[in-house]
């Protein structure tokens, strides 16, 4: 076989398997459509409760979370600081 027709068969070959890829996902996108409507009467039983608004709380030690963030930053610098 020449380069030509070697070239050649390996672009059919590519146009056959991106046809059939492309053919999986349209038929891929139908079935998913398809379960969409055949578990949409079902969505009452899948929903999230409702979100309720957390309540602060506080620490443990009873600190401000200031005094808190102060205290990380500080051991952060010192162990990048540290050789």
């Amino acid at each position: 076989m020449s380069n030509g027709e070697l070239l050649l068969n390996g672009v059919k070959l590519m146009v056959l398997g991106m046809g059939v890829v492309f053919a999986f996902l349209v038929l891929m996108v139908f079935c998913m459509d398809i379960v969409a409507k055949l578990i949409k009467p079902f969505a009452g039983f899948f929903e999230p409760p409702a979100k309720t608004a957390p309540t602060p709380t506080r620490s443990a030690s009873g600190k401000n979370d200031a005094d808190l963030a102060a205290v990380a930053a500080t051991a952060v610098e010192l162990f990048r600081n540290r050789k």
